[in-house]
């Protein structure tokens, strides 16, 4: 039952590592071949058909790429009563023909000579331990020595390819040979034991009675054999099940992502990111498992926070955040239904904790939020800051690690930190090198075809009829028509710019623009102020930026970020956007732009509504010739215009 093992691909110090053992290997085959010692010729040509004939009949170990083979039986017996030399020619034919015959691998030098070191090192310290124990320790007793000889051949044969491998992957290294090795060690004692029998018959019926043991060794193989086949079917069951867990996590997922649709692929990218810290931190298996589901899942409970909170292209008021703050809760408490075998509801209700103690829902600080909570806040918000979203553009990596540092010691822990930052270049590789899920597209924007109102009727939304903002906003008072001294100014100006440029006189801002909608598409149609001409030049769709937003939700916002918009570089620093509505349909928007962050305050909005009326009034002619997105017309400074008191500095274009 010896090893041959498939190498991963390997980084820097697991190359080390295969070329000290290779070195080291060549070292034990020099040394133990050279001079060459044999003691019976024809018992060594026997032994060495059998073993190549044993070494053929291997089994691979489900679940990982390495293969054992009943080899090992003839190893442990060339251990016992064989020269040196000739137990490391067992190995090296071991190794040939495990490497060459009905072989899925190709061909790698590398992997041959890891294969045939390993095994030199392994035969040569078990020989040299067999002689020491029976001559030195155990008085002549052959059988003891060489039942704990091969356990030494066992764990020298077994730990450089778990070294290898947990390296590759960084896992702990005592998990991996346990979970991969060590449940095959009562077979190499039976082994052993076969081995023992055969050298107490070599002793007193000579080496050729060995002979009849090759139907007991393909009788050990078929065993061995089958067992592992059931194990393996056993093992495709859990994965079968664990696949379809992972499915309905995933579908979990896209109940939250079509809620929040500015996740896209941030999901998938976090939860590489949390799984490669989980390994160098060393996390366990059960805390691994957690991480991984709640890596997809932390944002399910978003979907008790209304959409027009969550899809928001601004800074929340201290009420809507109140409502967004629920959401670790619920999202817990969803969960908490599932019953997974694995912590996976505390990581998800303490996601938005702080190390410092000032987060929420619980107020945990330092190591009482959990360790998969801590790396998933840290990934996230690293994720976020280099992503767009629909308040503020992404920055680069480098400068989003940035940020996420200097919250070290504050929001994050600082050892989270310190294991992000050595590897944050190269999990951003992994990320995008990575197939991400495609997601099916989920049916959120068709229309079903209308039906027969239900016998209780429909009720009337007070906020959807024809010019509700304009009844009484928090309080102000309606205002009458503001612009009837105005008509030489209007008639300049086609009206609309007139109406608008009138806003001035009650709120301050820096430039002012209208947007018309055709189907799903935003088309500036008047612009004033500072960066007009990038304001005209915008060409957006429902859903899409500040704009979108406002046109998709009919709700208005106050102080959003006009980077979002406008791509080029700007001077505008915050947005005040209302929707236009005409019989009971957005036809268009009112944006204020201001070149100060926060710019505008709630009276300045209360205000704007106020005048929502008089600027459909001002459109309504516009409306009903049908007008095309081609009569957008641009404001430019030029000259003032006097008249009815008022200056106005206009010009068609």
């Amino acid at each position: 039952m010896s090893h041959e093992s498939r190498m991963p691909a390997s980084p820097i110090r697991v190359q080390v590592f295969v070329a000290f053992v290779c070195a080291l290997g060549m070292a034990c085959i020099a040394g133990g071949m050279i001079p060459w010692r044999h003691t019976d010729l024809a018992q060594f040509v026997c032994y060495l058909v059998l073993t190549a004939v044993a070494s053929g009949l291997k089994v691979v170990i489900p679940g990982f790429e390495a293969t054992l083979s009943v080899g090992f039986i003839l190893f442990i017996v060339g251990i016992g009563s064989m020269s040196l030399s000739e137990t490391l020619a067992l190995g090296i034919a071991a190794a040939l023909v495990q490497c060459f015959w009905k072989s899925n691998q190709r061909f790698s030098p590398v992997r041959f000579l890891f294969n045939l070191s390993q095994v030199s090192i392994a035969l040569t310290t078990a020989y040299g331990a067999n002689v020491y124990l029976e001559s030195h320790i155990l008085n002549g007793r052959a059988l003891i020595a060489l039942l704990l000889s091969s356990a030494v051949y066992f764990f020298l044969n077994s730990l450089p390819v778990a070294i290898v491998v947990s390296s590759s992957e960084r896992t702990s290294l005592v998990p991996k040979w346990r979970d991969t090795f060590g449940w095959t060690f009562p077979f190499y004692l039976v082994g052993a034991a076969i081995a023992g029998l055969i050298q107490f018959l070599n002793r007193h019926a000579g080496w050729e009675i060995t002979v009849v043991m090759i139907p007991a060794l393909y009788l050990i193989y078929r065993s061995y054999s089958i067992y592992i086949g059931r194990m393996a079917d056993m093992k495709s069951h859990l994965d079968e099940m664990a696949a379809l867990h992972l499915r309905t996590i995933e579908a979990l997922a896209l109940a939250i992502d079509a809620k929040d649709h500015t996740t896209g692929d941030h999901v998938q990218r976090v939860r590489i990111y949390a799984l490669e810290l989980a390994k160098d931190l060393n996390l366990s298996k059960p805390e691994t498992e957690a991480l991984r589901a709640a890596a997809v899942l932390h944002d399910i409970g978003k979907l008790a926070v209304p959409e027009h909170i969550i899809s928001k292209p601004g800074k929340l008021t201290p009420e809507e955040f109140e409502k967004m703050k629920i959401h670790p809760i619920v999202g817990a408490e969803i969960l908490n239904q599932v019953e997974f075998p694995y912590p996976v509801v505390p990581i998800v209700r303490s996601h938005h904790e702080r190390w410092d103690g000032t987060g929420y829902p619980d107020g945990l600080r330092a190591e009482e939020i959990p360790i998969g909570a801590r790396i998933l806040s840290a990934v996230d918000c690293l994720d976020a800051l280099a992503s767009d979203r629909q308040y503020r553009r992404a920055l680069p990596l480098k400068e989003a690690m940035a940020r996420v540092e200097q919250e070290s010691g504050k929001t994050f822990d600082p050892r989270v930190v310190s294991a992000l930052k050595a590897r944050y270049l190269e999990l951003e590789k992994m990320a995008r090198s990575e197939q991400i899920m495609e997601k099916p597209q989920l049916s959120v924007n068709i229309k079903v075809a209308p039906l027969a109102a239900p016998a209780a009727g429909y009720a009337e939304s007070a906020t959807d009829s024809p010019g509700s903002n304009s009844q009484q906003t928090a309080g102000v008072p309606v205002r009458g028509r503001l612009f009837e001294d105005e008509a030489a100014i209007e008639r300049s100006c086609n009206g609309v710019p007139a109406a608008a440029m009138r806003l001035r006189r009650h709120i301050t801002f820096d430039a002012i623009a209208i947007f018309r909608i055709y189907g799903h598409k935003l088309v500036p149609d008047f612009a004033f102020g500072e960066d007009c001409d990038k304001l005209m030049k915008l060409n957006l769709q429902s859903g899409e930026g500040l704009l979108g937003w406002v046109s998709q939700t009919r709700r208005p916002l106050k102080n959003g970020n006009p980077a979002v918009d406008i791509s080029e570089n700007t001077s505008l620093r915050s947005a005040m956007v209302i929707p236009l509505q005409h019989e009971n349909d957005i036809v268009g928007l009112l944006a204020l732009y201001s070149i100060l962050p926060d710019g505008f305050t709630t009276e300045d909005m209360r205000c704007l509504e106020c005048f929502h009326q008089d600027i459909i009034v001002m459109l309504e002619p516009r409306l009903s010739t049908a007008a095309t997105p081609t009569d957008s017309r641009t404001l430019k400074p030029e000259r003032p215009v006097k008249g009815a008191g008022t200056q106005i500095i206009c010009e068609v274009s």
